[in-house]
């Protein structure tokens, strides 16, 4: 068994860095800084209360100006003759105000490889110990941070496609959506190709639709559909993630090639008979909410719950039974099920869907 050091003190390299002089501060130059050097090129008074009469500034950030400037070297006192104030090159002191920092970037920039290279060790021994490591065909992501960071990974190594469904599209974080903006900008960026479905309630959603709109300009492709199949990614055919059915924010890495084609499969289905993602209003906000009250009579007349017509259809359970609503008393029904019926006889239904295990 290993034996792990109790000492929580700082390792000897910790303590030699923590001793290290610090650098000098770059000097600040400020707006006031500005405007008094240009006074002092145009030949002004170099005088405190001259500089504050002549730019209209209070004494004491003339003078406080004054002071960086010649702190920062540019401006100079010339002592033949009478003393006078002159401005310096800053191109002459450009490197004295720029070193500092420099350096720190260069310390920093190091100390950045330093711990970057530590996460790469890291991150190698944990992909390759733990239970249902890379080399698996099904692993289990437990948490949402894991997620997120196997989906970097996953992004920065795609080379030629991803593809994904993405039901619902409403209530969508701001913060995850701009992550993933930066992640697919960088595959875009490397010429992958990416398609993604949404459901067509998406095209109501104000921050979906500006996601789409940035997106595309990118090269991304985005087609709706009234069902989904489910939450799926594939990247370059080879590895796809599925949610966790257990109702976490975990998710499941796929790598058998048979299952993960089969799932390609499936995408491919749904994208040929989706149609290019359009807001609402564009496409005439009556008839998008004919179509979808259209849908919902098939599943109606299916048989489906209310639960399942919202989860096939990317809404909420509340908007699907407003919907409900307003087609029984349509149809002048008691209940959902004579609902149904109704809507079938009168051959409203006219491509009922097939009832799926989950609908059950």
């Amino acid at each position: 068994m290993p034996v792990y050091s109790s000492s929580s003190g700082p390792s000897c390299t910790d303590t030699e860095r923590m001793n290290e002089p610090k650098a000098p501060e770059p000097p600040r130059l400020e707006e006031d800084d500005i405007l008094v050097y240009g006074w002092i090129v145009d030949g002004g008074d170099s005088r405190a209360d001259e500089v504050a009469c002549g730019l209209g500034l209070p004494p004491e950030r003339a003078a406080a100006a004054l002071a960086r400037l010649s702190s920062a070297g540019l401006i100079r006192t010339v002592r033949s003759g009478p003393a006078e104030v002159v401005a310096v090159d800053p191109d002459a002191v450009a490197d004295t105000l720029t070193e500092p920092l420099n350096d720190s970037i260069r310390r920093q920039t190091a100390e950045l490889s330093r711990i970057q290279g530590k996460i790469d060790r890291l991150r190698n021994r944990f992909l390759s110990q733990r239970p249902g490591s890379r080399d698996s065909t099904v692993e289990l992501i437990p948490t949402l941070e894991e997620v997120r960071a196997a989906l970097n990974r996953a992004s920065a190594e795609c080379r030629e496609e991803v593809v994904s469904s993405q039901p619902g599209g409403n209530g969508r974080i701001p913060e995850a959506m701009e992550e993933a903006l930066g992640r697919d900008h960088a595959l875009l960026s490397r010429g992958v190709r990416m398609r993604t479905l949404y459901h067509h309630t998406a095209r109501f959603n104000g921050p979906s639709q500006a996601y789409v709109a940035a997106a595309t300009v990118l090269g991304a492709e985005y087609r709706t559909s009234y069902e989904l199949f489910g939450r799926l990614i594939i990247f370059d055919r080879s590895l796809a993630f599925l949610p966790d059915d257990r109702g976490e924010w975990g998710a499941v890495a796929v790598r058998e090639p048979a299952v993960v084609c089969y799932l390609y499969d499936i995408f491919e289905q749904f994208w040929v008979r989706a149609t290019p993602f359009s807001d609402a209003a564009q496409d005439g906000l009556e008839r998008v909410a004919k179509e979808i009250h259209q849908t919902i009579v098939d599943l109606l007349a299916a048989g489906l719950k209310d639960e399942s017509i919202a989860r096939r259809l990317g809404m909420s359970l509340r908007t699907a039974r407003r919907h409900i609503a307003d087609i029984m008393d349509s149809l002048g029904a008691d209940s959902r099920f004579q609902a149904g019926v109704l809507a079938a006889k009168a051959q409203l239904a006219h491509r009922p869907p097939e009832q799926g295990p989950e609908d059950a």
